[in-house]
């Protein structure tokens, strides 16, 4: 669909201002949508998963984990398919935020993917600047990625920033000079952003972002000893089709969780990078540009 047919549909849980917002800028942010005892149980939830990831010494199905982490010190980057790992997460991603897809998306959504990822006060946990689309190109452009902070969030502790309209802007080539997968922009692209224009979304715990799979996005490192999660569930209109396998697929990805699966593709003319093939397993895009998947 359209962003104008999109916009036709009567909204569900945004207003049509922050749905126009979405569209012109490429983002959103919205507070006070999630309740507090859905947003209680997220933030109990995930503490118990960082305890347990302090048994692990490296990386495998469930966590990403940092250099240096042990125990007493965490580095859990990411917690992986947590719509797999406990029941909040997908109550979560196919309640109250499929709603948000479905304002965004159409009324026809379909779940690809969820991931909870994590800032410690290291100065070294940085997003570069990047794109998602690369990562696991659709048909169409209809893919969003909604994020729910689990910690009040400001700019200490390292927030979303968006650089807004460039989803109507080029892809960039996500590939370092060498031809190993980066998943950031080079240098040289970097340089030439505009990044005194970027959007920083920050907000209590609770608060909601939304961007759209083309918009160049990243986060400044974390500068407090308080970790920050921000629990990220990706979506796509039914009719965008993915054309690459899934990088981190968990059982859930596929399912139609607004409306009904479509019987035609919608493609756009616009072209997609493709990335490496991840069929045999994905680490996270901390490995990636940290270099850890060469």
């Amino acid at each position: 669909m359209t962003p104008e047919s999109i916009l036709s549909q009567p909204p569900r849980v945004l207003t049509q201002a922050q749905r126009e917002h979405y569209f012109e800028h490429g983002y959103v942010g919205v507070d006070n949508l999630v309740d507090e005892s859905t947003l209680a149980e997220l933030i109990e939830v995930t503490g118990q998963f960082v305890d347990a990831s302090g048994a692990e010494a490296e990386s495998g199905e469930v966590f990403d984990l940092g250099p240096g982490h042990s125990r007493q010190n965490p580095a859990l980057r990411r917690l992986k398919r947590p719509d797999d790992q406990h029941r909040a997460y997908w109550d979560f991603a196919a309640g109250i935020i499929a709603e948000v897809a479905a304002d965004l998306a159409g009324p026809d959504v379909v779940f690809h993917h969820s991931k909870l990822n994590f800032k410690w006060f290291d100065e070294g946990d940085a997003v570069a600047w990047h794109q998602d689309i690369q990562f696991f190109p659709h048909t169409n452009y209809q893919v969003l990625t909604i994020g729910c902070y689990l910690a009040d969030t400001d700019m200490t502790n390292g927030p979303l920033a968006v650089l807004p309209g460039s989803h109507n802007g080029p892809l960039y080539d996500l590939y370092a000079p060498d031809g190993v997968w980066a998943g950031a922009l080079s240098d040289r692209d970097a340089a030439e952003l505009n990044l005194s224009q970027a959007a920083y979304l920050t907000g209590p715990a609770g608060f909601i972002t939304a961007h759209n799979c083309r918009a160049l996005h990243g986060s400044p490192p974390s500068r407090s000893p308080q970790p920050r999660p921000l629990l990220l569930n990706c979506y796509s209109a039914a009719d965008a089709r993915p054309y690459t396998p899934h990088p981190d697929a968990s059982t859930h990805a596929g399912q139609v969780v607004r409306g009904q699966p479509a019987r035609w593709a919608c493609h756009d003319a616009r072209p997609c990078q493709i990335p490496p093939d991840w069929s045999g397993g994905y680490t996270s895009i901390f490995a990636a540009q940290a270099g850890e998947d060469d």
